[in-house]
C-alpha cells in the first residue's frame, strides 16, 4: 500500500510512529456526486448526470470497502449501465496491480478496460498528474469529463442506490428518509469499531494500541449480536421489524472476511463469527441474498491479506482454511 506525492509513487506503509503505534486511516480526497438530472450533490459538490454507460468502476474483489460497491451495483441492477474492472489480488510495491498474467489463472486482473494501464496509481495520476495521498479502491470513474467522481464508498453506495433509478427501474431504497437518522447512528459505531476495528487491530504496532482497538470490536460485536437476537436486521421501523438497509451490507463486506482473514492475520481472536449464533445466521441471509453470493470471492481475499501484507506474514503463506459454512449451507 503506497501513496502518490506530488504525483510520484512511493512504495511507503502507513506511518504509526507519529500515532503512537495506533492506525489511522488517511480521508477519501476525491467525493463528488452523480444525481438523476446533474444537479449538485450533497454540500455543493459537483454534480455529475447519472447516464448509462457514461461511468467506470475500479476495484479489488479483495477490499471491503469496494466490495460495498459491486454490492450496490447488483442490487440497484446497475450491471449494464456501469462497467468494471478489476485489479489483481496481490498489492506489492507499485500498490495495486492491472496483472494479467498473473501465473495462478484465479488471480488474474480483468485489466485496465478504460486506459490499459499496469497500475492503479495511473489511473490517479490520469485525473490529477500531481496527485498527493493514499491510491485506493473503489474508484468511479466519468468517461465523459475524463475524471474520477468518487474514491469514497461509502458515498458511491449512496449514488447507486437512487441516482440511476429512472434508468433501471429499480426504486429499491436501502436508504429510505424515515429511517436515515438510524442508518447513520448504526453506520457511525460500526465503522469506527468493526469496519475500520479490524484495521486498527491489525494494522497496531503497539501492544497497547492493539488492545484497546480489540477490545472495542469484539464490544461492538457483542452489541451486533444482541441487537439480532431481536430482529432480522441491524435498523427497525417505527413498529420494531428490522428493514435490511444499507447499514447491513456495509457490516456484511467485514463478516464475510472474518473468520478467513482477521481472525488470523489481523489477530481479532477472541471470538469467531462462527462463534455468535445470531450473527452467523444474519451473514447467511445476506450472502444468500440473490446475486450477493456472486459478488464474494474467498479466494482473491485471503490471497490479497495473506500475501500482500508480507510485514505482517512474511512467509506469504495463504492458509489452507478455514471451512466457511456459509459457502454451502442453505439457511
Amino acid at each position: 500500500m503506497g501513496l502518490l506525492v506530488n504525483g510520484q509513487w512511493h512504495d511507503q506503509w502507513y506511518d504509526t510512529e507519529k500515532s503512537n503505534g495506533a492506525f489511522e486511516r488517511e480521508d477519501a480526497q476525491l467525493r463528488n456526486w452523480i444525481t438523476a438530472d446533474g444537479s449538485a450533490g450533497p454540500s455543493g459538490r459537483d454534480g455529475f448526470k447519472a447516464e448509462s454507460g457514461r461511468y467506470h468502476l475500479y476495484v479489488s474483489l479483495a477490499c471491503p470497502w469496494a466490495h460495498r460497491t459491486l454490492i450496490f451495483r447488483t442490487l440497484k441492477q446497475l450491471e449494464n449501465h456501469i462497467d468494471v474492472s478489476v485489479v489483481s489480488p496481490d498489492m506489492l510495491s507499485n500498490g495495486w496491480e492491472f496483472d494479467r498474467h498473473h501465473p495462478d489463472s484465479r488471480f488474474r486482473s480483468s485489466g485496465d478496460a478504460l486506459f490499459d494501464f499496469d497500475y492503479m496509481h495511473q489511473v490517479y495520476t490520469r485525473n490529477k498528474a500531481d496527485y498527493s495521498g493514499r491510491v485506493t479502491v473503489p474508484v468511479l470513474w466519468d468517461k465523459q469529463q475524463q475524471c474520477i467522481v468518487s474514491n469514497e464508498s461509502s458515498e458511491i453506495i449512496r449514488m447507486f442506490n437512487s441516482a440511476f433509478d429512472y434508468l433501471t427501474g429499480n426504486d429499491d431504497d436501502y436508504y429510505p428518509a424515515a429511517l436515515r437518522s438510524r442508518i447513520d447512528e448504526v453506520n457511525q459505531w460500526v465503522y469506527h469499531d468493526i469496519n475500520n476495528g479490524v484495521y486498527k487491530s491489525g494494522f497496531a504496532t503497539r501492544p497497547d494500541q492493539y488492545l484497546t482497538a480489540v477490545t472495542q470490536l469484539f464490544k461492538a460485536l457483542d452489541r451486533v449480536e444482541s441487537i439480532l437476537q431481536q430482529q432480522d436486521f441491524l435498523v427497525a421501523n417505527d413498529h420494531g421489524q428490522g428493514i435490511i438497509t444499507e447499514a447491513d451490507w456495509r457490516l456484511f463486506t467485514t463478516l464475510v472476511r472474518f473468520d478467513a482473514v482477521y481472525v488470523g492475520h489481523f489477530k481479532c481472536n477472541i471470538r469467531r463469527i462462527a462463534d455468535y449464533p445470531a450473527i452467523s445466521a444474519y451473514l447467511k441471509r445476506l450472502y444468500q441474498h440473490p446475486g450477493i453470493a456472486e459478488t464474494v470471492n474467498i479466494d482473491h481475499i485471503k490471497r490479497h491479506y495473506y500475501y500482500s501484507h508480507d510485514m505482517i506474514n512474511p512467509t506469504r503463506i495463504v492458509p489452507a482454511g478455514p471451512e466457511l459454512d456459509f459457502l454451502t449451507e442453505q439457511f
